[in-house]
Protein backbone atom coordinates (compact mmCIF):
# COMPACT_ATOMS: atom_id res chain seq x y z
CA UNK A 1 0.00 0.00 0.00
CA UNK A 2 1.27 3.62 -1.24
CA UNK A 3 2.04 6.07 1.47
CA UNK A 4 0.16 9.06 1.89
CA UNK A 5 1.37 12.29 0.60
CA UNK A 6 2.00 14.69 4.05
CA UNK A 7 0.01 17.55 4.16
CA UNK A 8 1.50 20.90 2.81
CA UNK A 9 1.78 23.28 5.97
CA UNK A 10 2.75 26.69 6.43
CA UNK A 11 4.18 28.49 9.56
CA UNK A 12 4.68 31.86 9.54
CA UNK A 13 7.58 33.33 11.94
CA UNK A 14 7.58 36.85 13.60
CA UNK A 15 10.84 38.52 14.99
CA UNK A 16 9.46 40.98 17.32
CA UNK A 17 12.86 41.40 19.82
CA UNK A 18 13.72 44.69 18.05
CA UNK A 19 13.12 47.62 20.35
CA UNK A 20 12.37 50.52 17.33
CA UNK A 21 14.48 52.93 17.89
CA UNK A 22 13.98 54.87 15.34
CA UNK A 23 10.14 55.23 16.22
CA UNK A 24 11.73 57.30 19.51
CA UNK A 25 11.73 55.99 23.33
CA UNK A 26 9.07 53.76 25.01
CA UNK A 27 7.27 50.50 24.49
CA UNK A 28 8.97 48.12 21.36
CA UNK A 29 8.21 49.17 18.01
CA UNK A 30 5.91 45.96 18.06
CA UNK A 31 4.18 46.83 20.93
CA UNK A 32 3.28 49.96 19.98
CA UNK A 33 -0.59 50.94 20.05
CA UNK A 34 -1.74 50.91 16.50
CA UNK A 35 -5.77 51.35 16.24
CA UNK A 36 -5.70 50.69 20.17
CA UNK A 37 -4.08 47.44 19.35
CA UNK A 38 -0.15 46.27 20.07
CA UNK A 39 1.27 46.08 16.22
CA UNK A 40 2.23 43.08 16.58
CA UNK A 41 -1.15 41.74 17.46
CA UNK A 42 -2.38 43.53 13.92
CA UNK A 43 0.61 41.36 12.62
CA UNK A 44 -0.32 37.76 13.80
CA UNK A 45 -3.96 38.37 12.63
CA UNK A 46 -2.89 39.41 9.19
CA UNK A 47 -1.00 36.13 8.80
CA UNK A 48 -3.61 33.81 10.31
CA UNK A 49 -5.87 35.25 7.91
CA UNK A 50 -4.58 33.65 5.50
CA UNK A 51 -6.29 29.90 5.04
CA UNK A 52 -2.70 28.30 4.40
CA UNK A 53 -0.68 29.61 8.10
CA UNK A 54 -1.63 26.60 10.38
CA UNK A 55 1.00 27.90 12.77
CA UNK A 56 2.48 31.45 13.82
CA UNK A 57 5.61 31.49 15.98
CA UNK A 58 6.11 35.13 17.32
CA UNK A 59 9.78 35.55 18.61
CA UNK A 60 9.44 37.85 21.30
CA UNK A 61 12.42 39.52 23.23
CA UNK A 62 15.13 37.39 25.20
CA UNK A 63 13.54 38.82 28.67
CA UNK A 64 9.62 39.31 27.23
CA UNK A 65 8.60 36.12 26.28
CA UNK A 66 5.94 35.86 29.12
CA UNK A 67 4.99 39.35 28.39
CA UNK A 68 4.37 38.39 24.81
CA UNK A 69 2.33 35.19 25.61
CA UNK A 70 -0.09 37.06 27.83
CA UNK A 71 -0.48 39.77 24.84
CA UNK A 72 -1.93 36.78 22.48
CA UNK A 73 -4.06 35.47 25.36
CA UNK A 74 -5.69 38.81 26.03
CA UNK A 75 -6.79 39.37 22.05
CA UNK A 76 -8.94 37.44 20.02
CA UNK A 77 -6.96 35.15 17.55
CA UNK A 78 -8.49 32.70 14.49
CA UNK A 79 -9.15 29.46 16.41
CA UNK A 80 -7.71 27.69 14.02
CA UNK A 81 -4.46 28.80 13.56
CA UNK A 82 -1.89 27.35 16.13
CA UNK A 83 0.02 30.24 18.09
CA UNK A 84 3.95 29.67 19.47
CA UNK A 85 6.24 32.24 21.62
CA UNK A 86 10.18 31.86 22.06
CA UNK A 87 12.34 33.91 23.43
CA UNK A 88 14.89 35.49 20.93
CA UNK A 89 18.71 36.54 20.45
CA UNK A 90 20.38 39.91 20.02
CA UNK A 91 20.37 39.71 16.27
CA UNK A 92 17.30 39.43 13.74
CA UNK A 93 18.81 36.66 12.08
CA UNK A 94 19.52 34.70 15.04
CA UNK A 95 16.20 35.27 16.58
CA UNK A 96 14.80 34.29 12.82
CA UNK A 97 17.22 30.90 13.69
CA UNK A 98 15.12 30.45 16.89
CA UNK A 99 11.96 30.76 15.45
CA UNK A 100 12.83 28.29 12.78
CA UNK A 101 14.14 25.53 15.56
CA UNK A 102 10.87 25.61 16.91
CA UNK A 103 8.87 24.32 14.10
CA UNK A 104 7.48 21.04 14.11
CA UNK A 105 8.44 18.42 11.34
CA UNK A 106 4.82 18.77 9.99
CA UNK A 107 5.74 22.35 8.67
CA UNK A 108 6.61 22.15 4.72
CA UNK A 109 6.86 26.14 3.72
CA UNK A 110 7.94 28.94 6.11
CA UNK A 111 7.30 32.54 5.94
CA UNK A 112 8.77 35.07 7.99
CA UNK A 113 7.00 38.31 7.90
CA UNK A 114 8.14 41.88 10.02
CA UNK A 115 6.06 42.49 13.15
CA UNK A 116 6.74 46.22 11.80
CA UNK A 117 4.14 45.42 8.77
CA UNK A 118 0.87 45.35 10.55
CA UNK A 119 -1.62 46.06 7.59
CA UNK A 120 -0.25 43.48 4.74
CA UNK A 121 -3.45 42.22 3.00
CA UNK A 122 -4.16 38.36 3.02
CA UNK A 123 -4.08 38.05 -0.52
CA UNK A 124 -0.22 38.94 -0.49
CA UNK A 125 0.07 36.04 2.23
CA UNK A 126 -2.09 33.82 0.01
CA UNK A 127 0.60 34.81 -3.44
CA UNK A 128 3.37 34.20 -1.63
CA UNK A 129 2.66 30.79 -0.16
CA UNK A 130 1.16 29.54 -3.13
CA UNK A 131 4.31 30.78 -5.08
CA UNK A 132 6.36 28.37 -2.73
CA UNK A 133 3.90 25.83 -3.17
CA UNK A 134 4.33 25.49 -6.41
CA UNK A 135 8.07 25.26 -6.71
CA UNK A 136 9.75 28.35 -5.67
CA UNK A 137 12.59 28.07 -2.95
CA UNK A 138 12.43 31.79 -1.94
CA UNK A 139 9.51 34.14 -2.51
CA UNK A 140 9.77 37.94 -1.79
CA UNK A 141 6.60 40.45 -2.20
CA UNK A 142 7.59 43.62 -3.80
CA UNK A 143 6.21 46.86 -5.29
CA UNK A 144 8.14 48.58 -8.35
CA UNK A 145 10.06 52.20 -7.14
CA UNK A 146 7.83 55.47 -7.32
CA UNK A 147 11.25 57.57 -6.83
CA UNK A 148 14.91 57.18 -9.16
CA UNK A 149 17.24 55.87 -6.93
CA UNK A 150 21.50 56.89 -6.47
CA UNK A 151 24.00 55.36 -5.52
CA UNK A 152 26.50 57.50 -3.49
CA UNK A 153 29.59 57.04 -1.65
CA UNK A 154 27.99 57.44 2.49
CA UNK A 155 29.57 60.25 3.68
CA UNK A 156 29.56 62.18 7.40
CA UNK A 157 25.98 62.51 8.22
CA UNK A 158 24.52 65.45 7.07
CA UNK A 159 27.40 66.25 4.77
CA UNK A 160 27.08 66.02 1.05
CA UNK A 161 27.46 62.42 -0.99
CA UNK A 162 28.79 62.27 -4.52
CA UNK A 163 27.03 60.15 -6.28
CA UNK A 164 28.31 56.81 -8.00
CA UNK A 165 25.40 55.69 -10.29
CA UNK A 166 21.64 55.63 -10.92
CA UNK A 167 20.67 52.35 -11.66
CA UNK A 168 17.65 51.92 -13.78
CA UNK A 169 14.43 52.18 -12.02
CA UNK A 170 12.69 49.39 -14.01
CA UNK A 171 15.12 46.72 -13.02
CA UNK A 172 14.36 48.13 -8.69
CA UNK A 173 12.08 46.53 -6.71
CA UNK A 174 11.39 47.56 -2.71
CA UNK A 175 10.95 44.55 -1.05
CA UNK A 176 8.44 43.56 1.39
CA UNK A 177 7.00 40.62 3.60
CA UNK A 178 6.10 37.61 4.32
CA UNK A 179 9.21 36.16 2.48
CA UNK A 180 8.48 32.90 2.05
CA UNK A 181 10.77 29.61 1.58
CA UNK A 182 10.79 26.04 0.84
CA UNK A 183 11.58 25.10 4.58
CA UNK A 184 14.80 22.91 4.11
CA UNK A 185 16.28 25.96 1.78
CA UNK A 186 15.64 28.33 4.70
CA UNK A 187 16.93 25.76 7.48
CA UNK A 188 20.21 25.62 5.10
CA UNK A 189 20.36 29.46 4.84
CA UNK A 190 20.73 29.90 8.15
CA UNK A 191 22.61 26.84 8.86
CA UNK A 192 25.36 28.41 6.25
CA UNK A 193 25.21 32.01 6.24
CA UNK A 194 27.45 32.75 9.38
CA UNK A 195 26.42 35.96 11.58
CA UNK A 196 28.01 39.06 11.31
CA UNK A 197 28.04 42.67 12.84
CA UNK A 198 24.30 42.95 13.19
CA UNK A 199 23.59 40.13 10.81
CA UNK A 200 21.07 39.52 8.26
CA UNK A 201 17.96 41.65 8.05
CA UNK A 202 16.71 40.30 4.49
CA UNK A 203 15.88 36.34 4.56
CA UNK A 204 15.82 35.97 0.84
CA UNK A 205 18.90 37.90 0.74
CA UNK A 206 20.61 34.98 2.59
CA UNK A 207 19.14 31.99 0.47
CA UNK A 208 20.32 34.45 -2.89
CA UNK A 209 24.11 33.77 -0.82
CA UNK A 210 23.42 30.21 -1.22
CA UNK A 211 23.02 30.09 -5.03
CA UNK A 212 19.00 29.08 -4.63
CA UNK A 213 16.99 30.88 -6.84
CA UNK A 214 14.75 34.03 -5.64
CA UNK A 215 11.57 35.34 -7.20
CA UNK A 216 9.28 38.53 -6.73
CA UNK A 217 5.62 38.37 -6.96
CA UNK A 218 3.57 41.62 -6.49
CA UNK A 219 3.46 43.45 -2.87
CA UNK A 220 1.05 46.26 -1.75
CA UNK A 221 1.60 49.55 -1.00
CA UNK A 222 -0.03 48.90 2.82
CA UNK A 223 2.61 46.69 3.77
CA UNK A 224 4.55 49.10 4.33
CA UNK A 225 6.78 49.14 7.59
CA UNK A 226 6.02 51.24 10.41
CA UNK A 227 9.66 52.46 11.17
CA UNK A 228 9.19 56.29 12.21
CA UNK A 229 6.36 58.56 13.63
CA UNK A 230 5.07 59.07 10.25
CA UNK A 231 4.49 55.66 9.25
CA UNK A 232 2.26 55.62 12.31
CA UNK A 233 0.42 58.37 11.11
CA UNK A 234 -0.45 56.41 7.59
CA UNK A 235 -0.87 53.28 9.57
CA UNK A 236 -3.74 54.67 11.67
CA UNK A 237 -5.01 56.14 8.47
CA UNK A 238 -5.10 52.97 6.79
CA UNK A 239 -7.15 51.19 9.94
CA UNK A 240 -9.36 53.68 9.65
CA UNK A 241 -10.35 53.93 6.44
CA UNK A 242 -10.81 49.57 6.91
CA UNK A 243 -12.72 50.00 10.19
CA UNK A 244 -15.13 52.53 7.98
CA UNK A 245 -15.35 50.06 4.72
CA UNK A 246 -15.28 46.87 6.61
CA UNK A 247 -17.20 47.61 9.78
CA UNK A 248 -14.76 45.68 12.08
Amino acid sequence: MSEQPRPYRTAVVIPAAGRGVRLGPGAPKALRALGGTPMLIHAVRAMAASRHVSLVVVVAPPDGAAEVRNLLDEHALPERTDFLVVPGADTRQESVKRGLDALPDTISAVLVHDAARPLVPVDTVDAVVEAVRDGAPAVVPALPLADTVKEVEPGAPGAPEPVLSTPARARLRAVQTPQGFDRATLVRAHEQVVVSGEGATDDAGMVEQLGAPVVVVPGHEEAFKVTRPLDLVLAEAVLARRRANDGF
